[in-house]
């Protein structure tokens, strides 16, 4: 298996992302006993990527993110204060700028932000429905982020909702995101779901019961295109952003890893009224220097409809 690290390139970060899908499942089992961690009563669940995707010196990773999340301004009156994000997942060095400017929006919410829900797309474990993962925090190397214990027990009463532990053990979809919303919000709590086979209605149900709590924000992770020439990547891409700000849905794998809950932010934006905003468009060719392979990156925040 590849074991990306930082200077790794997007193909290398990409093939290390689908690589263990026919892998048994006594050896996720073993895997999420090795990643989990039990301090106390608690189960908390290790990073996995740190290291690779993002440093994992505590230091060297808020100088990364110092750099990657712009200074804090004054909103003004035609700031936007969105519930939703589409923040992309890829290692840091290609994919960390649009995800700082994806979460910047996140920074001084007009009402505080208690709790956010991460969902993006499981690389690993096959699985049907959205599944939560068990633990009771999850841990980065700025810290541990507790589990949102009342948005669990929402949840669970829904069919489309399981428990998987080895789906989130080596995840990195939403572990790469974690970082940023401690830089942004400090505490909060947290809701991880990593999404399998589900419908648009499926996940948009899901959505709306998160919302159903005041204070509570929702992140999408995913990446765009993949492997695609840069010239063509633009096209693509550009024409995947266009059908996310018309609320335009079904996407499919090839125009976004994360087309699944993309879908399903976009259904429950066409019934919930919300307005799409692009903030960033670009690809990995500027980091990696390599223009025939290319994994295009999207940044994109989802604002309530005003009254009339």
């Amino acid at each position: 298996m590849i074991q990306p690290h930082i200077e790794s390139s997007p193909q290398e970060i990409a093939r290390f992302e689908v690589v263990g899908l026919e892998f048994a499942e006594d050896l996720e089992e073993m895997r999420k006993v090795l990643r989990n961690k039990v301090e106390g009563n608690s189960v908390v669940r290790r990073p996995a990527v740190a290291g690779s995707f993002y440093p994992s010196d505590p230091e060297e990773l808020q100088q990364s993110l110092a750099e990657l999340v712009g200074p804090a301004i004054s909103k003004g009156a035609a700031r936007k204060d969105p519930i939703a994000l589409i923040a992309p997942h890829a290692g840091y060095r290609y994919s960390g700028r649009t995800a700082g400017i994806a979460f910047e929006e996140f920074r001084d919410s007009e009402d505080r932000i208690e709790r956010v829900v991460v969902i993006g797309p499981s690389h690993r474990v096959r699985l049907r429905g959205l599944a939560l993962p068990g633990c009771d925090a999850f841990q980065t190397p700025l810290g541990s982020i507790p589990i949102d214990r009342e948005l669990v027990e929402l949840m669970t009463l829904l069919p489309q909702i399981s428990v998987n532990a080895a789906a989130h053990a080596m995840e990195h979809s939403l572990e790469v995101e974690l970082p940023f919303l401690q830089t942004i919000l400090g505490e909060f709590r947290l809701l991880p779901l990593v999404v399998g086979m589900a419908t648009p209605e499926e996940v948009a149900e899901v959505l709306r019961v998160a919302w159903s709590l005041p204070g509570t924000r929702v992140v999408v992770s995913s990446d765009l295109s993949h492997y695609l020439p840069d010239a063509e990547a633009q096209v693509v891409d550009r024409a995947t952003a266009e059908r996310i700000l018309s609320l335009d849905y079904p996407l499919e794998p090839h125009e976004a890893c994360g087309a699944v809950p993309i879908n399903g932010l976009l259904c429950a934006g066409q019934t919930g009224g919300l307005v799409p905003r692009l903030l960033d468009l670009r690809n990995s060719s500027a980091a990696s220097g390599d223009f025939e392979q290319v994994v295009g990156y999207g940044a994109f925040a989802f604002d309530r409809k005003l009254k009339e």
